[in-house]
């Protein structure tokens, strides 16, 4: 079921990636790019840090088509997409959860301490947002906006203490999924935020 999700998930970040070139006019072979990053980029950074070779996507080349074909079917449908934009709102929040616990996976199996595992979780399932961002010349949305990255992190730590409390697979997937999805959901209704550090060398002088 996991890996069904994940084939949804990267082919709604492809899509994402590939709205984001768009929005920078890049031509399509750049679309291409920023959508394989954009859906990829988290689980092969993760790979790199964690010493985890061949890279996952390397050995799955159905990743590459899937995300690339989506970046480039984007700009045949661009014209409607704002009609989906709830449900890429909900496709976004299911792949974050989704890339988080994969990533938890790929460093509990590695046999990484707690803290790496949350980190590898983390890394997985914002990072590909991140880099999205930096190829479109912006900074990182996962960083600024309602509640992302720290969604991420409370899905990791959840995941990880039902597993050391012994429950099951499924219902350990089904908590994750389902805070994951109630707190992306609550922050964007709500535009629920963490505080935001703002520093000015003026304001502190």
């Amino acid at each position: 079921m996991l890996i069904s999700i994940y084939m949804v998930a990267i082919t709604a970040e492809a899509m994402s990636g590939a709205l984001a070139a768009g929005r920078r006019n890049m031509d399509f072979f750049g679309v291409a790019v920023v959508a394989f990053l954009t859906a990829l980029g988290g689980g092969t950074v993760r790979d790199i840090l964690l010493g985890n070779f061949p890279v996952n996507w390397t050995q799955h080349p159905t990743y590459i088509y899937l995300t690339v074909t989506g970046g480039l079917i984007t700009i045949v449908i661009a014209r409607v997409m704002r009609h989906l934009h709830q449900l890429f709102l909900v496709l976004d929040a299911i792949g974050l959860v989704a890339f988080t616990v994969i990533g938890c996976n790929v460093a509990l199996n590695l046999g990484y301490d707690t803290i790496v595992i949350v980190m590898a979780g983390i890394t997985t399932g914002i990072f590909g947002g991140i880099l999205r961002d930096i190829m479109c010349n912006r900074t990182p949305q996962v960083l600024r906006h309602e509640l992302y990255a720290s969604v991420s992190l409370i899905v990791a730590l959840l995941y990880l203490t039902l597993l050391e409390q012994g429950v099951g697979e499924d219902i350990t997937l089904l908590a994750a999924f389902s805070l994951g999805l109630l707190l992306r959901m609550v922050a964007i209704r709500w535009n629920v935020s963490l505080p935001v550090f703002s520093y000015s060398q003026e304001r502190w002088d």
